[in-house]
């Protein structure tokens, strides 16, 4: 299939932008992309491509804008029941101690997630993951991390399985066990760390190796920790990271959220694939950052969901030379959004990045943040046809507008989607 007479192909092509080279598009007027199966077999001008391809299936784009598919790589996208009455309490004027004896907060999410059965659980989710796909974006990470006990964390990663296989949004796995302390430990942190290291991380790993198979895996899921005050402490971060890594994990951190553990450095020292959040991070700990490969991910939706005022200082970052991206940070209590095209425009308002550096930041940095930048996340000969067609002739009118949807047709291993239009 050749796709043409695009106003702007955006081709996001190269390496992972870092620094102050975020925002290089690569954008080919009125051009063309040529598709073979479920890879991208060329790029160039529209009138050179339809003269060197004229027997190829063609789709005329219309003069709209065509992109890599987004790639949202910070979700909790699996859960059971919702938060809506937790949301109103906040709004009241709550304090989070309030919520939290009244039976909201993360408790009430694990709650209802222990009891909803496999099906329950995936019936839940799917809605949401056509919604993501529906605005654009083809790829998201998922974590575990509303069981908070062996079973139903493994229950969450067998309906990310599942859901990845029934598709069209392709999704990469995460475990987060240590999400938060459950009541449970409450008295006993340390002893939860214990479990998490001596018995999640080991059965984790012998249970994943019974899958390779049946669902085609080539790798095991991350390891992902919640370095915070009040979840985990740096030490604890530490020695959950280290063990999973012995046990051959790749590595994910939560980090600088509210207060600064020095869990950025600790992701780089470690060579974690991304630290996540970054609204507090210090300038020694962004500096480890932009000297390693580690991913700085900034998930905006998280504080608008919260009214808070601080965001990601994304020009710091930027000037430490860190690999920036951003995602939605999608989960039941302070961000139920699925639409990437939001984080964008936050993005655009609130980390002050440029239309053409959210994008950059939505797709090849994305990539890089779940380990995949050279499968997807730009148009490049060879990679996987993960493509996004917008209702719009020029790139800038995301990060412009915001609250609806531009998808006009979502590519998905080459298989055309229509959305809109």
């Amino acid at each position: 299939m050749l796709i043409h007479s695009a106003s702007q192909i955006l081709t996001l092509a190269g390496p992972p932008q870092r620094g102050q080279a975020l925002g290089e598009l690569g954008i080919i007027e009125d051009g063309a992309v040529l598709l073979d199966g479920e890879k991208i077999a060329a790029l160039g001008p529209s009138r050179e491509m339809r003269t060197t391809y004229a027997d190829e299936p063609q789709f005329d784009a219309g003069g709209r804008v065509v992109m890599p598919g987004m790639i949202d790589p910070h979700t909790h996208a699996v859960w059971a029941g919702d938060r809506a009455a937790e949301f109103e309490m906040r709004i009241q004027g709550k304090s989070y101690l309030e919520i939290m004896n009244a039976g909201g907060g993360i408790v009430s999410t694990v709650r209802h997630t222990r009891q909803a059965s496999l099906e329950e659980l995936k019936a839940q989710t799917r809605p949401r993951l056509v919604s993501m796909f529906k605005h654009g974006t083809t790829t998201a990470e998922a974590k575990s991390g509303y069981g908070l006990n062996t079973e139903t964390e493994l229950k969450m990663l067998r309906a990310i399985l599942d859901l990845d296989v029934e598709g069209p949004l392709e999704l990469t796995p995460t475990f987060l066990g240590a999400h938060a302390i459950p009541t449970e430990y409450k008295d006993t942190p340390d002893g939860y760390t214990d479990m998490v290291c001596n018995e999640m991380l080991p059965t984790l790993n012998l249970w994943w190796k019974t899958k390779l198979s049946a669902f085609n895996l080539h790798r095991l899921p991350f390891v992902d920790v919640f370095c915070e005050t009040g979840a985990f402490s740096l030490e604890q971060s530490r020695r959950i990271l280290e063990t999973a890594r012995w046990l051959g994990f790749p590595l994910k951190i939560h980090a600088d959220e509210f207060d600064n553990l020095n869990g950025a450095s600790l992701a780089a020292e470690l060579g974690a694939v991304s630290a996540d959040h970054l609204v507090v991070t210090s300038q020694a700990d962004m500096a480890a950052l932009g000297q390693s490969d580690t991913v700085a991910v900034s998930l905006p939706c998280t504080p608008f969901g919260l009214a808070e005022g601080h965001y990601t200082p994304a020009s710091d970052f930027l000037d430490a030379g860190c690999i920036l991206a951003i995602a939605t940070d999608m989960n039941p209590g302070t961000a139920w959004c699925e639409n990437m095209q939001f984080a964008i425009a936050l993005a655009c308002r609130y980390l002050r990045l440029t239309p053409a550096q959210a994008i950059a930041a939505a797709t090849i940095n994305a990539a890089a943040a779940i380990g995949k930048a050279d499968q997807i996340g730009s148009l490049e000969p060879g990679k996987q046809a993960d493509l996004l067609i917008l209702d719009v002739n020029d790139y800038r009118h995301l990060g412009y507008r915001f609250g609806g949807n531009l998808a006009h047709t979502v590519i998905k291993k080459g298989t055309f989607y229509p959305i809109g239009g």
